[in-house]
């Protein structure tokens, strides 16, 4: 550069160097933001969601288990028994606040359906019917829980989520029918009043989960539950026979500490993450697991139709979970 009307020698005035800011390099690695962050959320949630299906999968076939040394109602109030003591531990050892009075409506709703109703339909069905015929037709349970979700926060799925849970429902409904050849028994019927039950109680406890950690929803329901279920256990345990085996005690041990806490921790804390509809659509897999888990544990026979069946739920779930978040107002915070 050139001035020939300045003081300064002719010559190549210097100019002082320009610093370039880091914003303005073309590669310089983005600021991380909130949203960044979403992604790995959302995994978390999934990934969460998903190891409370893998321990809810196993709860048939340990109820089986159980039911070689309890009867149904012994069973059902020891469990809820030894779960509540375990949560009760972890709620002092925490120190954990109690619920205000304005949650413990819902934590009855978790505990009537989650921890009482569920488990008693369905061990009471399980006298009569097979771990895998109840695992299939508690395959309704994502598609009962999503309505309960919508009616209870005003939720509105998109259309293509319906689409993919109504197929999903359609190919549990299908393989059920095959499965039973075209019969609805007394214990099916058990089944369809647990589907109601657990869908309340899962669609309450995802939205409890949103305002306080996902272990004390299921906590302090179960300590809620305490009373009645030391009162059930005594007057149980009077009438019905115990005859104590390995597999009796193992099952038993596994339904409070398993599936009734520590999958329900880590399955609320998902629905918290991910939405309770999308993550009620992820227990499409579990009467496939439920499955193998009968024919490995159980000896029960599995079906030819059984990987067809697979296959479709499978594609139901990417269906669903691609379908996105749903629309509306956001669940109510209290």
């Amino acid at each position: 550069m050139r001035d020939d009307n300045s003081a300064t020698p002719s010559g190549t005035i210097a100019l002082a160097p320009v610093t370039t800011p880091a914003s303005a390099v073309p590669d310089a690695p983005p600021t991380p933001t909130p949203a960044s962050a979403r992604p790995a959320s959302e995994r978390t949630g999934f990934l969460l969601a998903s190891l409370g299906v893998l321990a809810f999968s196993l709860t048939f076939p340990a109820t089986v288990w159980s039911l070689e040394s309890f009867g149904p109602w012994s069973l059902v109030a020891l469990r809820s028994v030894l779960a509540a003591l375990i949560a009760g531990g972890f709620l002092a050892f925490a120190r954990s606040a109690r619920p205000g009075r304005r949650h413990l409506g819902g934590l009855l709703v978790v505990a009537g359906g989650v921890v009482v109703g569920f488990p008693l339909l369905t061990t009471l069905a399980l006298r009569t019917t097979t771990s895998s015929h109840a695992a299939v037709v508690v395959g309704l349970l994502p598609l009962t829980t999503a309505v309960f979700s919508s009616l209870r926060t005003g939720s509105r799925p998109p259309r293509a989520f319906w689409i993919a849970a109504l197929a999903g429902a359609a190919v549990v409904i299908t393989f059920t029918v095959a499965q039973s050849g075209g019969a609805v028994s007394a214990g099916d019927l058990y089944l369809f009043g647990s589907l109601v039950v657990c869908a309340a109680g899962y669609a309450e406890g995802g939205r409890l989960a949103r305002v306080m950690p996902g272990w004390q929803v299921i906590g302090w329901a179960l300590v809620l539950a305490l009373p009645l279920a030391v009162a059930g256990s005594a007057v149980a345990l009077a009438y019905e026979p115990v005859h104590l085996t390995g597999r009796g005690i193992g099952g038993l041990v596994w339904l409070a500490a398993g599936s009734t806490f520590a999958g329900l921790y880590v399955w609320y804390r998902g629905m918290a993450t991910i939405g309770i509809p999308r993550a009620s659509q992820l227990q499409l897999a579990q009467p496939l697991l439920t499955l193998l888990w009968s024919f490995l544990l159980l000896g029960e026979d599995l079906s030819a139709a059984a990987p067809l069946a697979a296959v479709g739920v499978l594609v139901c779930i990417a269906a669903t979970q691609r379908a996105g978040a749903p629309r509306g107002r956001r669940a109510p915070q209290s």
